[in-house]
C-alpha cells in the first residue's frame, strides 16, 4: 500500500461520526407551556385574557399566532410600565419544571454515545421563548436553541419580534442542523449537498416531540432515514396523540417522558445510537476499501489511455509500473 493511500485511511478512520438528537422543549423536556405557565403569570398577566386576546389579534389581522402574542407581549407590558428584557427572561427561565431525570440525560446518552465511538449533540427547536430557555438549568446541554425571540434595544429592552417559530418553519432547522449551517440567517441552508458533505447525516438526526406542532419536523426526519419520538406526560397518561402519530406513520416510536437511565425512552435511544453506530462502522469501511480501490481505478484508467496513443513514450511505461505498485493484491488474473 501507497504512502498517500495509507495517509488517506487514517483521514477516514480518525473521523468521529456525529449524530443529532433535537427536541420540542413544551411539553417535551417540560411538562409546562413556558408562556402559559411561566412567562404570562410572572407579568401578573390573566392567562387566559392574554391568549383570548392575542389569537384574537392574529385572525383580526391575518398574523401568525407567534408574532402575535410576541406583539400583544411588548404592548401589555409597554401598558403597565413593565420592562421585559433580557435577563428578565434568563432568571424566569431558571424556574421551568423539567420532566423526571432530564437534567442527567444527556451527560448519560453523551456517554453512551462516546462508547459506540459516535458523538451526540443537542438541539431545541421550539416555538417557546429562546430567552427562557437560555435562562433554563440546562441551556447549557445544547449546541443550539433554536426558538421564537425578541430583538432588543441597546439596554436589554425587548421591542420586536426578531424571530417567530412556527410548527411549519420548525423544519429549516433540520436542514441547517444537517448542513452545519447554523445562523438563522445563512442562506447556505438552501445550497445542494451531497451526503459526504453534510455535517450531521440526515438518517444519524433523532426528533423528539409530544404533539401534532412537532408533525412536520417529525415526518421529515423520518423521510430522509432518520428517528422520530413521541412521548406523552408520565403523570396523566394520556396516550392519544402518540397512538395517533404512530397509526398515522408520523413517528417510529413511542414513550413516557421519563427521562431517567430506567425508562422506555432510554432504552430506545441507546438502541438507536447502537443502531447508527453500526452503521456508520460500515460506512467507514466501504469508504476505507473505496481508498484502497482508487490506486487500481488510476492505474486501468491510465493504462486505457496509454492504450489509444500511437507511441508510447518510456516515461509513461514507466510511470504506468509505479502506478501498478501501488494496487494492493494480484488485478493480473483476469
Amino acid at each position: 500500500m501507497s504512502q498517500s493511500t495509507e495517509t488517506a485511511i487514517a483521514k477516514i478512520r480518525e473521523k468521529t461520526p456525529r449524530m443529532a438528537i433535537c427536541y420540542d422543549f413544551d411539553k417535551t423536556l417540560s411538562p409546562d407551556d413556558m408562556q402559559t405557565f411561566t412567562l404570562i403569570p410572572s407579568l401578573s398577566m390573566d392567562t387566559n385574557e392574554f391568549w383570548a386576546e392575542s389569537n384574537q389579534l392574529a385572525v383580526d389581522n391575518l398574523m401568525d399566532k407567534n408574532l402575535a402574542w410576541m406583539y400583544q407581549m411588548i404592548v401589555k407590558s409597554k401598558a403597565s410600565r413593565r420592562r421585559i428584557s433580557r435577563d428578565y427572561f434568563h432568571d424566569i427561565g431558571k424556574d421551568i419544571k423539567l420532566y423526571k431525570g432530564v437534567p442527567a440525560w444527556f451527560k448519560r446518552i453523551n456517554d453512551f454515545g462516546s462508547k459506540q465511538g459516535i458523538e451526540v449533540q443537542h438541539y431545541i427547536i421550539s416555538s417557546g421563548l429562546k430567552e427562557l430557555v437560555e435562562g433554563s438549568t440546562i441551556a447549557p446541554e445544547f449546541k443550539r436553541i433554536y426558538a421564537s425571540s425578541f430583538l432588543y434595544s441597546p439596554d436589554g429592552v425587548a421591542e420586536w419580534p426578531a424571530q417567530a417559530v412556527n410548527y411549519t418553519n420548525k423544519t429549516q432547522f433540520i436542514f441547517r442542523i444537517a448542513k452545519g449551517k447554523f445562523e438563522e440567517c445563512d442562506e447556505g441552508v438552501n445550497d445542494s449537498m451531497t451526503d459526504d458533505e453534510l455535517y450531521i447525516p440526515y438518517e444519524n438526526i433523532i426528533y423528539i416531540g409530544d404533539s401534532a406542532t412537532d408533525i412536520p419536523c417529525m415526518r421529515l426526519v423520518k423521510s430522509k432515514g432518520g428517528y422520530s419520538i413521541g412521548v406523552y406526560d408520565p403523570d396523566k397518561d394520556d396516550r392519544a396523540k402518540v397512538y395517533s402519530l404512530l397509526n398515522d406513520g408520523r413517528i417510529d416510536y413511542f414513550a413516557s417522558a421519563d427521562y431517567t437511565a430506567k425508562g422506555t425512552l432510554n432504552d430506545i435511544v441507546f438502541n438507536i445510537i447502537n443502531n447508527i453506530a453500526t452503521k456508520e462502522k460500515l460506512r467507514t469501511e466501504a469508504e476505507v476499501l473505496r481508498a484502497r480501490s482508487r490506486p487500481y481505478i488510476l492505474y486501468k484508467s491510465f493504462q486505457a489511455m496509454m492504450e489509444q496513443k500511437p507511441k508510447i513514450m518510456k516515461r509513461d511505461q514507466e510511470l504506468l509500473m509505479q502506478l501498478k505498485k501501488e494496487v494492493e493484491g494480484n488485478i493480473e488474473s483476469m
